[in-house]
């Protein structure tokens, strides 16, 4: 049982935790979960020793062993293997003594604790972790400095996983990996026997993996027993609840209140209006449910465009002439599609979205593109290249110079950047809030096309669902490379699978892709060409479905235009109605008759466009549920 109390942290004069309090269950899987920047990694940090808290205790059975997964990736000329063999500290040390001792005694005691700990099987068990983290046998014998800091963080997991701690604490261990090592990782740490604490935003991995649920906000935690669904409902419910509350309470003020102002001033019930304004004081409220503008995307609705909009023929892409990394490419993409690129890292998924990005020239073969087709390309090294210093404001002023204030604030408002947000150092953002400003940045000027190329890293639960949610209402097409499989199952319409040197569209869905991966079966097998055509079919389903709720939207937003630019009017004649003098235009023209007149009409009109608008609400609502 590992148990913390009322524990307090204070970073730059700012409390970021108050009085968090758990007691996390041995041999519990426990999600820890929270809004960016709630202060889930400062809590980790505290339990595992590396910031002094404040105030409150820790307590841990003695001698618990904990690993915990360090944001500094692992360098120098040691392989991966050998880099993971090293982390188990006894092992190492009772080989090189083995080799040096002269004792027989202590010999055979050597010898037999590296028995016991079955020290011979760990090589083997030790690539069995690289290769599911996508470490072949070759790169596990290649020195570490070869490799990128995303590849170099796998082999810090891969060591922390090795040595099998009593205590597992994982920051977001996915950020760094493909759909296939996610999937991996997911089933491992569904069989781990120890206790394991987990910031993860991964609705899957908290839905598969965890049984317990610890909610930090506000400074404060909560544990939930079950998976994330289960906290899901539990969550809505005290909202629910809370908020009927607030209701009862408020009622019960404003009659408190009513009394005191009524009777305060009266001698023969300053009594009574006394008590009750005591009665107020005392009444602790319930607050609120808060609206968070990190939940804010909005990406603009480009025009229409006649397919297709992208098409590749027998292309071939690479970065050293005569050497191409993708070969014998035909790809179509059109206006309103929805395509996932699967496949492990190092195949070529970042490679063909920058071919269809126009940031690469093919080698070989055809690559034709509507000359009216813009697009926008999100990477995270887009995220990383913010300039601190400036402002999103800033940011967005220079890639729109010739946009006027307003449209330039509309922008950045589309993504939750209005007021103070707008105009704060971008250096004093969260990786969720950089994210949103990198896609506000690219979507400026309404792309035709969007290409995410691992979008969600920087964003929790929340903020992934309301992504989704504006990818559904965006009307361009749109490729994406994740490996939150949740995003997947909920935008992509195609998946495309690229591997041994090129890409094929896959005929299955992504549970048919995760199968293949855990079973290391054929992708495309004829026993499933039943399941392809399903697939299809689905795919078909989901696209005309997409298009039926899109012309639903165009009709409320029409009919929200137009009604805004008749009130607009109405509010005209009012003005003229009742200020003569300052009438403008035709309406100085015309009599108070005809003025009548004119707003009469005006009124019939509002009245059937609100009943438009209303009734295009109520199917799309209908077609949403179903």
């Amino acid at each position: 049982m590992i148990n913390f109390s009322n524990i307090k942290v204070r970073l730059g004069g700012t409390v970021i935790l108050d009085s968090a309090t758990a007691a996390l269950p041995p041999g519990a899987k426990i999600g820890l979960i929270g809004r960016n920047g709630a202060g889930k990694s400062t809590l980790m940090r505290a339990l595992t020793g590396q910031l002094e808290h404040d105030d409150g205790s820790i307590d841990m059975p003695k001698d618990t062993r904990i690993g915990y997964l360090a944001q500094e990736a692992p360098a120098g000329r040691q392989s991966p293997l050998e880099t993971v063999l090293a982390a188990n500290e006894e092992r190492e040390a009772l080989l090189a003594e083995a080799e040096a001792a002269t004792d027989p005694q202590r010999i055979s005691d050597i010898h037999e604790r590296l028995n016991a700990m079955d020290a011979h099987a760990e090589p083997a068990r030790a690539a069995r972790i690289l290769s599911g983290l996508g470490f072949d046998e070759e790169m596990q014998a290649q020195p570490l400095e070869s490799f990128s800091g995303g590849w170099r963080m796998r082999v810090a997991l891969a060591a922390l996983l090795f040595v099998e701690p009593d205590m597992l604490m994982l920051d977001e261990p996915s950020n760094h990996l493909d759909l296939e090592a996610t999937l991996w990782l997911e089933n491992f740490l569904r069989d781990y026997r120890g206790t394991m604490l987990v910031i993860s935003h991964e609705r899957d991995l908290l839905n598969k993996v965890v049984d317990h649920i610890l909610h930090l906000q506000g400074g404060k935690t909560r544990l939930y027993p079950g998976s994330y669904d289960a906290f899901e409902r539990q969550s809505a419910e005290q909202a629910a609840q809370a908020a009927g509350i607030r209701a009862k309470q408020q009622a019960e003020r404003d009659k408190l209140q009513a009394f005191v102002d009524r009777w305060r001033a009266k001698a023969h019930a300053a009594k009574q209006a006394q008590s009750r304004m005591k009665a107020l004081a005392r009444m602790a409220p319930v607050e609120a449910a808060v609206e968070d503008p990190t939940l804010v995307f909005g990406f603009p609705s480009p025009g229409e465009m006649k397919p297709p909009m992208i098409l590749l023929e027998d292309a071939s892409v690479g970065y050293e002439e005569g050497k191409p990394i993708l070969s014998h490419l035909s790809l179509r993409i059109d206006p309103e599609d929805r395509v996932a690129f699967l496949g492990r890292n190092g195949n070529g998924k970042t490679t063909l979205a920058r071919l269809i990005a126009g940031q690469l020239d093919p080698m070989d073969g055809e690559i034709a593109v509507s000359g009216k087709t813009r697009v926008g390309y999100f990477t995270q090294y887009q995220v990383e290249e913010l300039d601190g210093a400036d402002t999103p404001l800033d940011h967005m002023t220079r890639v729109m110079p010739d946009a006027k204030p307003g449209a330039v604030r509309a922008q950045l408002g589309r993504f939750g950047f209005s007021g103070d947000k707008a105009i704060m150092e971008v250096r004093k953002l969260s990786g969720g809030e950089r994210a949103r400003l990198a896609l506000a940045l690219i979507t400026r000027d309404a792309p035709h096309l969007l290409i995410l190329d691992e979008p969600t890293n920087h964003l929790d639960v929340d903020a992934r669902e309301a992504l989704v949610q504006a990818l559904n209402d965006y009307s361009g097409a749109v490729v994406i490379v994740s490996h939150d499989r949740h995003m997947l199952e909920l935008t992509a319409d195609r998946l495309v699978l690229i591997d041994d040197g090129t890409a094929t569209e896959y005929d299955g869905s992504i549970d048919d892709y995760t199968d293949f991966v855990l079973r290391k079966n054929e992708p495309a097998p004829e026993a499933k060409s039943g399941a392809r055509k399903n697939a299809k079919q689905a795919r078909k389903e989901a696209a005309e479905a997409r298009k039926k709720t899109q012309d639903l939207r165009k009709t409320a937003k029409d009919a929200e235009t137009l009604i805004a630019k008749l009130e607009k009017e109405r509010s005209a004649i009012d003005h003229a109605m009742f200020a003569p003098d300052e009438a403008k235009g035709d309406l100085a023209k015309l009599t108070m008759t005809e003025l009548m007149v004119k707003r009469a009409a005006l009124d019939e009109k509002i009245v059937e466009q609100e009943d438009a608008w209303a009734a295009a609400q109520e199917t799309l609502e209908a077609a949403t549920a179903s």
